[in-house]
């Protein structure tokens, strides 16, 4: 990365699980240092609010209390709702963050989160006053779109901080800040130690879905941690779709359209100003 100055910081901690890196310059050592910091202390907190493997964040009591009662949550977590939300109605259900009891199925997630005829993203209810309410029972899953909201805020840390040029990586989903483009090389799915093509990020995000790491075989058939949510069926195969956009989550969800739905994918990508890259074996 080109600095804005003659001092950059590269650190990585294990976050939202995987490796979140930033790297950062603009800033004195010590200065730039006490903004990291505070920009992987917002990372951690995105991770306590939704994680669904956390039974104490927030996201672990929407799911055990909402169908029974309307629970109130953070601003952060009815924010991503609110995009969630907006995403599945926009796309039809291409886009679902309701998937938890087929992914717990799978095994995938905690078998807590299996529900008998679960509902869908219609039986969501944002309230107001931060209040979520199931008008069936379900479960939720943000793994979809709350890693990119995660890399949004930790930016929104480092720009208030005086960081004048930076890259954050959450295992793939980017983003960056700065004068300069910065190159993404994107590997091929079948073949990952071989580079397709390079993308140029200036000031933008992307974000990469696929199932090559996660595939693996569930009673006699190949399961992964990424739902097909219209036809109920898990998406396998040599496939990658990077998206580039201009904010991480937004990168992040429509990631899961493309890979659902391309002809839908299409217009959605054109209407939100965002470019998709797809591979296949």
């Amino acid at each position: 990365m080109i600095s804005c100055s003659s001092v950059e910081i590269r650190r990585c901690r294990p976050l939202l699980g995987t490796f979140v890196e930033i790297r950062a310059s603009g800033l004195g050592e010590n200065e730039l240092h006490r903004v990291v910091n505070a920009a992987f202390a917002a990372v951690e907190r995105i991770q306590r609010l939704m994680s669904v493997h956390d039974p104490d964040s927030e996201l672990s009591r929407l799911n055990n209390d909402a169908a029974g009662r309307p629970v109130t949550v953070s601003r952060d977590t009815f924010s991503v709702l609110r995009r969630a939300h907006a995403l599945a109605s926009e796309s039809g259900g291409a886009f679902d963050y309701t998937v938890a009891p087929t992914l717990a199925r799978w095994g995938m997630l905690p078998a807590g989160l299996g529900r008998t005829n679960p509902g869908g993203w219609r039986d969501v209810r944002l309230l107001g006053q931060r209040q979520v309410r199931f008008v069936r029972p379900l479960a939720l899953d943000l793994g979809g779109i709350a890693k990119g909201f995660a890399v949004d805020k930790a930016l929104e840390v480092l720009r208030a901080g005086g960081v004048t040029a930076a890259l954050i990586n959450a295992g793939g989903d980017l983003r960056v800040l700065g004068p300069e483009p910065f190159l993404v090389h994107l590997r091929h799915p079948s073949r990952p130690q071989a580079f397709t093509r390079a993308i140029e990020l200036n000031g933008c995000a992307l974000a990469t879905s696929s199932p090559c790491f996660t595939e693996r075989r569930w009673r006699g058939r190949r399961v992964s941690h990424l739902v097909d949510p219209l036809r109920q069926t898990a998406i396998t195969g040599g496939v990658s779709v990077s998206v580039r956009a201009g904010e991480c989550w937004l990168a992040d969800a429509l990631t899961k359209i493309a890979l659902n739905s391309p002809a839908l994918a299409e217009r959605l990508l054109a209407r939100h100003g965002a470019e998709a890259f797809v591979f296949t074996a």
